[in-house]
């Protein structure tokens, strides 16, 4: 049985630790929940999907608005427990979080994926038909 959810409290989010590891594995459990609270109070949010009640997939994002993008959904984080990778979950999930910005009446959705990712970057685009429309570049603030 597959459920999409919100999570939205500290166990909820210690659940979803190690499927977030698997995306950003330079965190331990204490840095990252410090830093979701402070993100929830931005307006992150986190959905997971599970299957049988397991988390095998999960989606950070926010609800933005800018002068590029409009009102848009920014997907910070999308990740599928590497031992259910394609078995459609993360598709599932996307479209979820699709449908949830048309209801909220966004004009696109956005996100940013590393650069040597090129496994995502193929299911972006040939399975979830987004464009790349730019780079992403950054620097360090010392």
């Amino acid at each position: 049985m597959i459920e999409i959810q919100e999570l939205t409290s500290l166990e909820g989010w210690k659940e979803a630790f190690p499927v977030m590891q698997e995306l950003r594995p330079r965190l331990d459990e204490s840095a990252y929940l410090h830093l979701i609270q402070q993100m929830t109070q931005e307006g992150y949010r986190m959905f997971v999907l599970r299957e049988s009640g397991v988390i095998v997939s999960l989606a950070g994002i926010a609800i933005l608005t800018n002068l590029y993008y409009d009102r848009h959904i920014w997907v910070y984080d999308l990740v599928t427990a590497s031992h259910t990778r394609s078995q459609g979950y993360g598709q599932q999930l996307l479209g979820f979080i699709e449908d949830l910005g048309k209801q909220a009446g966004c004009k696109l959705i956005a996100l940013s994926s590393g650069a040597k990712r090129t496994d995502a970057h193929r299911f972006y685009q040939q399975r979830m038909n987004y464009t790349q429309t730019s780079y992403v570049f950054q620097k360090e603030l010392t």
